[in-house]
């Protein structure tokens, strides 16, 4: 069965939900929303503790009400929906392939597409941790599910590795469950996940963070029994001297996220090696003109609100797409790059039209903490814009705006780097 839909978007997370509505609230008509799972609102269903909305909503809500107010929003548009609905398939024509139970195979032809497929989480294969396969090693993210949403302590003598954000917040709602968390061991020199989570969940818990440490090896048969941790150098090199055993019954994995991009492959669409995510334009489009990307798929985001306001951006770009019938000429396009000390910057690329916002938001990660510092926004001649920062982590997204008529019109490259107070 081949059917033609204006606007596809792939994932029913905050991502697809924010995007959907957006392009609704702009005149889209015929939208299609596609989600693999039972329900709606991705993992924010499974994220049962506060901390939500805050910038957005100006509220502290849980996981599952942010999620239950787009959801909420949703159910009074004439949106499609369809759920336990897998894209298996995407090409560069806009072209999807999508299989259900309900439906079978069916093809469907978009006139523009929002990729909203969200992350994963890095596995044990993924980091290598010698010994032997017992049960009782899982990500973070399966262990919260566990608890939950299914309704199971997965352990209850826990060593976490990896202090990303869902390790942290797992740590704490072990420790309220009466499991026995002996530590948190993060191979970096500085914690990956928000500061606020370092305070709430683990300072306030009594839980140890072990900073250039990591696992070595697991031992156990049917179950873990233990793990060794051993000390790093400043190039990740264990130093062998340092070597402990840990026992525990179960190794939480918080050791990063990556995009789902399969789909994006698939289509040909570029991606960007740091990230793991499409390049694209400050609109969020992809370079495959109608296929735009938003939320964790294109860059792993901090907090959720701001996944829902880039995910804004797709919707009203895509409707732009759709209903603006002569499409305005690019008068200027430049690349952005990251400069010294900066890891990537989203968005990749920025194309300047008569439409274009006065003020484009740059979002971009340092690569080392740093205090007392100074985000310098560069062209191929000079200073563009400076804002300075007290502090900042690589854990956490930093953003800033810069004004368009900052930019010279002969420039065909801006560049973000971090200044520190030795340079």
């Amino acid at each position: 069965m081949k059917t033609k839909r204006e606007l596809v978007i792939v994932g029913g997370g905050p991502a697809g939900l924010a995007a959907a509505l957006e392009a609704h609230k702009n005149g889209v008509e015929d939208i299609l929303l596609i989600e693999r799972d039972e329900y709606l609102g991705g993992i924010l269903q499974q994220c049962i503790h506060n901390g939500f909305g805050l910038d957005y909503f100006n509220e502290e809500l849980t996981g599952p009400e942010y999620a239950e107010r787009f959801i909420d929003e949703l159910s009074d548009k004439k949106i499609d929906v369809q759920l336990k609905t897998m894209v298996i398939d995407i090409n560069d024509q806009k072209m999807l392939t999508v299989l259900s139970s309900k439906k079978g195979i069916e093809f469907i032809e978009a006139k523009s597409v929002i990729l909203a497929m969200g992350c994963r989480e890095r596995t044990r294969e993924a980091i290598r941790i010698p010994g032997t396969r017992p049960a009782g090693v899982m990500t973070a993210g399966a262990a919260q599910r566990y608890i939950n949403i299914e309704g199971y302590l997965p352990g209850r003598e826990i060593v976490i590795l990896g202090s990303g954000d869902i390790g942290l917040i797992m740590a704490r709602r072990l420790a309220l469950e009466g499991a026995d968390v002996k530590g948190v061991f993060e191979i970096m020199s500085y914690s990956s996940g928000l500061v606020r989570n370092k305070v709430q969940c683990l300072d306030d818990f009594g839980i140890p963070l072990y900073l250039q440490q990591t696992v070595t090896k697991i031992h156990g048969q049917k179950r873990v029994e233990a793990v060794d941790i051993a000390e790093v150098d400043d190039n990740f090199n264990q130093i062998p001297e340092t070597k402990k055993t840990i026992e525990c019954d179960t190794l939480l994995l918080s050791v990063g996220l990556i995009p789902e991009n399969e789909l994006s492959q698939q289509a040909n669409i570029s991606l960007d090696d740091i990230t793991g995510g499409p390049i694209v334009d400050q609109s969020r489009e992809t370079d495959i003109p109608g296929v735009f990307a938003c939320g964790n798929v294109l860059q792993v985001h901090d907090l959720v609100d701001n996944v829902s306001e880039e995910a804004e951006i797709a919707g009203k770009a895509a409707a732009e797409f759709l209903l603006n019938e002569t499409k305005d000429e690019i008068k200027q396009s430049l690349e952005i790059a990251p400069g010294k000390n900066i890891t990537y910057v989203v968005p990749h690329t920025l194309n300047i039209n008569a439409n274009t916002s006065p003020l484009i938001e740059l979002f971009f990660r340092v690569k080392d903490p740093a205090e007392d510092c100074k985000i310098s926004i560069k062209d191929n001649q000079e200073e563009l814009a400076s804002y300075t920062r007290p502090i900042v982590e690589p854990g956490e997204i930093e953003s800033v705006k810069l004004p368009i008529k900052l930019i010279n019109i002969s420039s065909d490259e801006i560049i973000v780097e971090l200044i520190t107070g030795g340079e």
